[in-house]
């Protein structure tokens, strides 16, 4: 027989409650800890959600990010994002960028003496820049983001929180829906404790995480939906465990083999996608943990009515609903 890696056992029998007041417990102050560190030391947030201006170059040399960044040091300028812009539509010799400037504390735009020089000393690295457009994002634009950014996390945990009830029951929806905020407010809480840049790249990152975190719980929730038909008479307890041992090997070869690519991208991949890269790069952590520990005894707590089980699964219009 070829021999073949395993993360976990094919079979194994751990015991996921035995420290579950360590576990779980821990994974529920952690996630007050986050949210009191984002109530009081706030979030760094980016140019998106701060305000700025964003300044497009155009140039018939390479665009050289770090020669770019470096000319533009000793400005008082606030925070500096300087992207490559890349287009199949652009010609040979069209190289495009775009620098984005962040306001000092206590000024609300960048004035026009100070994007004059910023021009200025880019021509005078490169004399064949030109600046096709600047665009300033004020305060009022930067908070409808920061609204809308809420917004959409709200919508999809919902949509996800409607999702489960249906394929499931109310418990399972509520389990999960926790487990997510538990993934969400943590990953946000360590933005906040390290005061890392908080910008619409995270929040991206954010619902990739939602929607990662709650494929691993539905699978735990599958598994123990088909043994709660299988095993009538045992404790729901030792179910619930059962379920997690069976799909334990499969939920951290996921992860892991997410997990190397993601750190490829947060050791490779450079300034513009390291807080893209590592937020994602916790979330799976974290997800991977809330699907283990936190969601199933959530549902535990809550309970399940398992007499009529059976009948209810025979009878409800989405018992078959697919994933």
């Amino acid at each position: 027989m070829a021999w073949r890696f395993r993360l976990a056992p094919e079979k194994t029998n751990i015991d996921f409650f035995k420290n579950q007041w360590l576990t779980f417990g821990g994974s529920m102050l952690l996630t007050v800890v986050a949210i009191v560190a984002w109530a009081v030391m706030g979030l760094n947030f980016g140019i998106d959600f701060r305000g700025g201006t964003t300044i497009r170059t155009e140039a018939t040399q390479p665009v050289d990010v770090g020669a770019y960044r470096s000319a533009l040091d000793g400005l008082d300028l606030g925070d500096v994002a300087i992207t490559e812009v890349f287009d199949p539509a652009f010609a040979a010799d069209q190289h495009v960028a775009q620098v984005r400037i962040a306001p000092v504390d206590g000024v609300e735009s960048i004035t026009p003496e100070i994007i004059a020089e910023v021009e200025a000393r880019l021509q005078a690295l490169d004399p064949s820049i030109t600046f096709p457009s600047v665009e300033s994002v004020g305060p009022k634009v930067s908070g409808e983001l920061i609204w809308k950014a809420v917004t959409a996390m709200v919508a999809a945990s919902l949509g996800i929180a409607v999702y489960i009830w249906l394929r499931f029951e109310w418990q399972y929806a509520l389990g999960g829906i926790i487990a997510l905020i538990h993934d969400i407010f943590i990953t946000i809480g360590v933005f906040a404790i390290f005061q890392l840049k908080f910008d619409l790249t995270i929040i991206a990152a954010l619902l990739t995480i939602l929607g990662y975190s709650i494929n691993d719980t539905v699978v735990v929730f599958d598994r123990l939906r088909e043994n709660l038909l299988k095993y009538k008479t045992m404790p729901l307890k030792d179910v619930m465990n059962l379920s997690v041992n069976e799909t334990l090997s499969r939920t951290l070869m996921t992860s892991v083999t997410t997990l190397v690519a993601l750190g490829a991208m947060l050791v490779f991949g450079g300034d513009v996608i390291r807080g893209f890269a590592f937020a994602i790069f916790l979330g799976v952590v974290l997800g991977t943990y809330s699907s283990i520990f936190v969601a199933k005894n959530l549902v535990l707590f809550i309970g399940l009515d398992r007499g009529d089980k059976p009948k209810k699964s025979d009878k409800s219009e989405f018992a078959n609903v697919d994933a």
